[in-house]
């Protein structure tokens, strides 16, 4: 069986991530992808994401349907600061005999070594880089396997999104219309 995992903020999740998620499963023929909300993220210490409940209902809408995607709720579970080598080997204990294949965006490739228990981490997974529009190809450092996704590369991030909907701009071509809705009525990011 071969598992994906996309870890990351998903604050919120906009059709960036459905694109990559899409990519993944034909491109590695992955049985199932599994969206992983962060609780908070080692590298952004300093930021403070929409509730975990927020995020996790806007997941849910924007998979709503897609029997091959799943969201995997451990890391906001655990809370504190989400580690990626907690979460791969809860992955090994649950899926043995699964092949998994670990979704990150390429710039962040080259600094895999600086992950928490990078040697194991590198044991335990394959690492499959997200393509940037006009990004440069990913290094993966010895001794990380890994691959660039051919996939369908879109310039939007959670970020920008965010900014919109500071400004009050509308937000409903970047993201599935269930979760522009929510958001509207959560007014979270207003």
């Amino acid at each position: 069986m071969k598992l994906g995992l996309f870890g990351g903020s998903f604050d919120p999740v906009h059709l960036g991530h459905l694109l990559v998620a899409q990519a993944a499963v034909e491109e590695l023929g992955l049985d199932r992808l599994f969206f992983i909300p962060a609780a908070q993220s080692p590298f952004k210490p300093e930021s403070r994401p929409a509730p975990a409940s927020a995020r996790q209902q806007w997941l849910r809408l924007a998979l709503a349907g897609k029997t091959n995607y799943e969201v995997d709720d451990q890391e906001i579970r655990r809370g504190g600061v989400s580690y990626t080598i907690e979460t791969l080997r809860d992955f090994v204990k649950r899926f043995p005999q699964a092949q998994l294949f670990y979704l990150i965006g390429a710039d962040n490739a080259a600094k895999l070594n600086e992950w928490r228990e990078a040697g194991e981490l590198a044991k335990l997974a394959e690492f499959v880089a997200i393509p940037r529009p006009g990004g440069a190809a990913a290094i993966f450092p010895p001794p990380f396997r890994g691959r660039m996704l051919k996939g369908f590369p879109l310039g939007v991030s959670s970020s920008e999104i965010r900014a919109r909907l500071k400004a009050g701009l509308p937000v409903d071509h970047l993201v599935p219309p269930p979760v522009a809705e929510a958001i509207r009525n959560g007014r979270l990011y207003a």
